[in-house]
Order: C-alpha cells, then sequence, then structure tokens
C-alpha cells in the first residue's frame, strides 16, 4: 500500500539529528544552563488529541535517566521555543511536567559523568489519542512511559550526543 501522508517528524534548530548537544542543554554541573532545545513536529496522524514529550538517556547507569518528561500538550502545539521546559512552567496552558530523575519539574540538562563514553539523548514528541492522559499528580516519567503504547498514534524521535565535560 503507497501512503502519500508525511511522515511524523521531529526537528530543532538547536540540535541536528546524531549531532552534538549545544552547550546550553547540558546541566549546570556539566558547564550548561539547563536549557531544553527548540522542538518542532509535523505529519502527526489525524485524531491526535495531545502530545507528549520525553527526553530519556539510555546509556545512564541502569534503568537510563529521564531528562524530561511533558504530557497533555494540545494537539494545536506543534512547536516549543528554546527553554519551554524551565522551571516554573513556559509550556502551554494544560501541559503537565512530570518530575525529571533530578526531582525537577523542569528540563535537566546532561552531564554524563566521566568514564562513561558519549551518551545518547532521545527527544521523542508521542502523538495521543487522548487528551488528558489521566496521570496521577505525582505520576512519574515512568508512569508516562507505561501509559503511551496504548495511547501513541505514531512517535517522532530526534537524537542528539553528549559528553563528559562537552559544555565546558
Amino acid at each position: 500500500m503507497t501512503t502519500t501522508d508525511p511522515p511524523f517528524t521531529l526537528s530543532s534548530t538547536d540540535l541536528a539529528p546524531h549531532g552534538p548537544l549545544g552547550a546550553a542543554q547540558y546541566n549546570h554541573r556539566a558547564g550548561g544552563a539547563n536549557v531544553s532545545p527548540q522542538l518542532s513536529w509535523s505529519g502527526f496522524p489525524p485524531g491526535t488529541k495531545s502530545f507528549a514529550v520525553t527526553v530519556f538517556d539510555p546509556d545512564a547507569a541502569p534503568p537510563g535517566f529521564w531528562h524530561w518528561a511533558v504530557a497533555n500538550l494540545p494537539a494545536a502545539v506543534t512547536a516549543l521555543g528554546a527553554d519551554a521546559g524551565a522551571a516554573g512552567g513556559r509550556l502551554p496552558g494544560g501541559a503537565v511536567t512530570l518530575p525529571n530523575d533530578a526531582g525537577q519539574r523542569a528540563f535537566f540538562g546532561a552531564g554524563p559523568p566521566a568514564g562513561t563514553g558519549p551518551h545518547r539523548y532521545r527527544f521523542a514528541v508521542h502523538a495521543v489519542d487522548v487528551a488528558d492522559l489521566g496521570l496521577d499528580p505525582d505520576a512519574t516519567p515512568a508512569d508516562l512511559a507505561a501509559a503511551l503504547p496504548t495511547h501513541t498514534l505514531a512517535h517522532a524521535v530526534l537524537e542528539a550526543i553528549g559528553v563528559h565535560g562537552g559544555a565546558a
């Protein structure tokens, strides 16, 4: 079967696919500024009622590290500006930021420890079939990840690379 639907894609003016993270995307201890990158997406399927955004480092000590998790972004939102993940909220109405693995309701920048080699940072946008995932107020990014498989219509990923001392 041939389809003319555009693919669901995620892009950024701050990141190149499989390229290095910018200095701003590292955490303060690593010399960065904890600034989430600009993200934009298109080609999501009809029936999308909201989006979820996640940033996960699968190369961190098991089970990996959640740097950012946002649920219930309205379907009309197809981009987030740089630093949308700042503490205190710069997200469109209704969106919920879950506490990352550093315990903050914000984007937490990269900071691979010495001796671990490069880390992959997977920025993902999930097209969701409900406007509100109904997550508990104390939900974690892992809870969001568990809820997404039954509600995700499609997802798009942009992977960037971070290294120890990358922002210094």
